[in-house]
């Protein structure tokens, strides 16, 4: 074996150890994103008084939370290293819990909502794994280390729902209560893992680069990470436009048990993850363009089976979809976004990638809400036509250009 071939297969089992501590911590945090999503709009529902349009309130301060938490995690990347800055990212997903169940028990929809936003920084701060995962990765590893990031997700499926459905009732008769206070030893186990980590800060500081920092302008205009990062937002935004309003549906529109709509959301969030064990390899097999365009098909056929009808199935099946859609269209463009910059532009970027996309994020969230109350279920499945439309045009561009180019350079490369 070479010199450089030890090296590289050094630098691969660095990557998978770090990528292997990265998933498990992933698991953990993102347990929050499935207890949120299951009961905020319901218990908001539950204090508010007549006017039941700002139910999804503390949804929204769960999604401006994680726009938030996607700047703030970038400025202490630099300043303190990004394993610190995931720690103190969990530190505040438990703080922000304990107050989401303070919050409960005072029936305070704002303290409730401040609770979410402090866990939604955390969240944010999470969303900066499977960057990290990327960037510690060689090139040819990038698209499968941020696969098993997100399928880390599988176990927060089952874990987030689950603690729901186990604690809902444990501080009776304050709903919901215990499944916020059983969050808090979760996140701060995942700081035990953050501690493990062995993360090339090369990666993170830019240190010994050679090649000039372009300005963030020039790298956000390209073809490339524009149709990653619409797609990102489509995909993401339309995931959580639907999640939030999903489980009024189903409770307060139809009259399903709360339980049912959290089954609803588990399976959905297990869709979402379940993929991830084989969503890179379909990218290095078929290329990062087609899985996104894969995805965004499948969002449209969620939103046909929810035109469909109001049965359980209905609901369930389009939930499934969505995450399966979101898995394929968010990873695929995640990807596509990481190969837009270079190593040292990598913090600037992905900030600016993040707030941006969980900014929109967090509108969906907001205007899912409204929608409901004001237009009802169907209008919210009406939204993803265009937008599916508009992702899935850039992404055929980006396709037809890619290959526009390998043909031009295949002569000169015989």
């Amino acid at each position: 074996m070479t010199v450089a071939a030890e090296g590289l297969e050094g630098e691969l089992a660095a990557a998978r150890r770090n990528v292997f501590l990265l998933s498990a911590a992933q698991a953990i945090l993102a347990s929050a994103g499935p207890i949120v999503f299951s009961v905020g709009g319901l218990a908001g529902y539950q204090l508010l008084g007549e006017d039941k349009s700002l139910a999804t309130a503390p949804l929204t301060g769960f999604n401006i939370g994680v726009a938030l938490g996607a700047v703030l995690v970038a400025i202490l990347a630099r300043a303190i290293g990004r394993t610190y800055g995931f720690i103190a990212g969990a530190l505040l997903g438990a703080a922000g819990s304990l107050l989401s169940a303070i919050a409960l028990f005072r029936s305070d929809i704002w303290l409730m909502a401040a609770g979410f936003l402090m866990i939604g920084v955390s969240a944010g701060f999470a969303q900066k794994i499977r960057f990290a995962a990327a960037d510690a990765s060689p090139s040819f590893y990038k698209p499968r280390a941020i696969s098993w990031i997100l399928a880390g997700g599988v176990v927060s499926a089952i874990l987030g729902p689950q603690l729901v459905i186990f604690t809902k009732d444990l501080f009776e008769p304050v709903l919901f209560a215990g499944a916020f206070v059983a969050l808090v030893p979760l996140c701060l186990s995942a700081i035990v893992l953050f501690a493990m980590l062995r993360l090339p800060e090369t990666a993170v500081s830019g240190g010994g680069h050679t090649a000039p920092v372009r300005p963030l302008a020039e790298i956000v205009l390209t073809q490339r990470f524009l149709t990653g990062m619409v797609c990102g937002i489509a995909t993401y935004a339309l995931m959580t436009f639907m999640m939030t309003g999903a489980p009024l549906a189903m409770v307060i529109g139809c009259g399903f048990s709360p339980e049912l709509a959290t089954l609803g959301i588990q399976w959905h969030v297990l869709a979402m993850f379940a993929p991830s064990f084989f969503t890179g390899m379909l990218i290095q097999r078929f290329g990062t363009e087609k899985v996104v365009a894969a995805g965004l098909l499948i969002l449209m056929a969620c939103a046909a089976i929810a035109h469909m009808g109001i049965a359980l199935w209905n609901f369930w099946g389009a939930l499934i979809l969505l995450g399966i859609g979101w898995n394929f269209g968010f990873i695929g463009s995640t990807a596509l976004v990481a190969s837009s910059y270079r190593p040292h532009e990598a913090d600037k970027v992905q900030g600016f990638h993040d707030i941006v996309l969980f900014g929109t994020v967090a509108l969906a969230s907001f205007s899912s809400g409204k929608v409901f109350n004001a237009y009802g279920w169907q209008t919210i499945n009406l939204v993803f036509w265009p937008v599916t439309g508009i992702s899935l045009f850039l992404v055929l561009m980006l396709l037809y250009r890619t290959r526009a180019r390998a043909r031009q350079s295949a002569p000169l490369a015989g």
